[in-house]
C-alpha cells in the first residue's frame, strides 16, 4: 500500500507498507522533508511496523513521537503528518493529481443562488455527475452569510443590515458570519469527493484543501499561513476563513471567503461580534482582526482572482468550465424551496 500527504506549507510525506495478520508490516517513510539525526528515519519505521492496521492517525503519531531520539529535528513534517499518510495508504486515498479538475468563474448571481449552487454542485460531484471543481463566486448584491448553526438574532443587527443594504442568508456549512459587500470579498468553493480527504482528521482536511490558496497568496508577496481550525492569516491579521459541509453521498463542500477590502465601521454596525470571540482572538476590535488583500497587494480584485485561477490550474491541471443550464435550474428551484424561505433563515432564531 502507498500513501502520500502534502503537509500544508511544508513537505511531501510518502509511506509504503503491507498489512499482514492485521498488523502494519514492511513500513518505509520517505519524502522531501528534513530530518536530523539521519538514523531517526529508521526509528520512525520501527515505531510504525507492527502497529494494528486499525490504529488511527493520532495513535500512529504518538508512536512516532515516542520513538524519536532526544533532540530530533523534523523540518517540513510532523509525527501527525506521518499518521495521516499511513491512514491514507490504508484506505488507498487518491491525491489531487488523480482527478480531472474543472474551474468555474461565471456570471454574477444572487447570494442565495450562490449558496444553492454550492449544494447542487457538491451533490453532483458526490454522485459522480460532475468532475471535482473549483468555483470562484460572483454576486450582484451585498449580503451577510451566516453559518448553518448560528443564531440569527445573535449574529446580525437587522437595523444595521437594512441601513447598509445587506440581505441576510444562511449557508449549509458551519462556521461564522461572512460580511460579503459587493466587490469587497474573494470567495471560492471546492466541490470534491470524500476520497480526496480520506484518512485525514476533519481539522487536517481544512488546511489540506486550502494549501493551494496559500501558495497563490505567497506568490503575491503575502506571507500567508493557516491557523487552525479554519483561518487563513497574514502577519497583520486574518485574511479569511473556511467552512465545510460533507454530504451523505460522498460529496464535500469546502469554501472560503477572503477579505479584499473592508469598511470596519460597516462591519461593526451590521455584525454583532461578541466580546468573548474578540477576547479569544486577542484583540479588542473586530475591524483590526482583518487584514484585507487590497492593502497588502495593491492589486485589483480581478487580478487576485486571476492569480488564484492560474495557481490552481498550474498545480492540478484544471480546465475552464461553466455551470450547465440544468445546474442553474436545479439551484433556482432550491432557492425557492429552501434558501429564500423564512424556515431556513430562522432555523436557529
Amino acid at each position: 500500500m502507498h500513501g502520500e500527504y502534502k503537509v500544508p506549507g511544508g513537505k511531501l510525506v510518502v509511506v509504503d507498507l503491507n498489512v499482514r495478520d492485521g498488523l502494519i508490516a514492511d513500513f518505509h517513510l520517505a519524502g522531501d522533508f528534513f530530518l536530523e539525526p539521519d538514523d531517526a528515519l529508521a526509528d520512525i519505521d520501527a515505531a510504525v511496523n507492527g502497529m494494528p492496521a486499525t490504529a488511527d492517525s493520532a495513535a500512529i503519531a504518538a508512536a512516532v513521537r515516542a520513538a524519536l531520539p532526544e533532540g530530533a529535528a523534523l523540518l517540513g513534517f510532523t509525527p501527525e503528518s506521518v499518521g495521516t499518510a499511513v491512514r491514507r495508504a490504508l484506505v488507498t486515498a487518491p491525491g489531487w493529481g488523480d482527478f480531472s479538475w474543472e474551474i468555474i468563474h461565471d456570471k454574477p448571481v444572487s447570494p442565495r443562488m450562490n449558496l444553492a449552487l454550492d449544494e447542487v454542485l457538491t451533490t453532483r460531484v458526490g454522485d459522480g455527475r460532475r468532475n471535482p471543481t473549483l468555483r470562484m463566486w460572483e454576486w450582484d448584491e451585498s449580503a451577510v452569510v451566516i453559518g448553518s448553526f448560528q443564531s440569527l438574532r445573535n449574529e446580525v443587527d437587522p437595523d444595521g443590515a437594512r441601513k447598509h443594504g445587506f440581505d441576510v442568508v444562511r449557508r449549509i456549512s458551519g462556521g461564522g458570519a461572512m460580511l460579503m459587500a459587493a466587490g469587497s470579498i474573494v470567495t471560492y468553493s471546492l466541490y470534491v469527493p470524500a476520497s480526496l480527504v480520506a484518512g485525514m482528521t476533519f481539522a487536517d482536511s481544512y488546511a489540506f484543501l486550502d494549501d493551494w490558496v496559500l501558495q497563490a497568496l505567497r506568490s503575491l508577496g503575502i506571507d500567508a499561513s493557516y491557523q487552525p481550525l479554519n483561518d487563513i492569516v497574514g502577519p497583520s491579521g486574518k485574511i479569511g476563513g473556511a467552512a465545510q459541509k460533507r454530504l451523505a453521498n460522498g460529496g464535500v463542500l469546502h469554501h472560503a471567503t477572503l477579505s479584499y477590502d473592508m469598511d470596519g465601521q460597516v462591519m461593526t454596525e451590521v455584525l454583532r461580534i461578541g466580546r468573548e470571540k474578540l477576547s479569544d482572538k486577542g484583540t479588542a476590535s473586530a475591524a483590526k482582526r482583518v487584514d484585507p488583500l487590497r492593502s497588502q497587494t495593491g492589486l485589483s480584485r480581478e487580478a487576485i482572482i486571476a492569480r488564484f485561477i492560474e495557481t490552481f490550474t498550474n498545480l492540478y491541471g484544471a480546465t475552464p468550465s461553466h455551470i450547465a443550464d440544468a445546474e442553474y435550474a436545479e439551484a433556482e428551484a432550491l432557492v425557492q424551496s429552501k434558501f429564500a424561505t423564512d424556515a431556513w433563515l430562522h432555523r436557529v432564531p
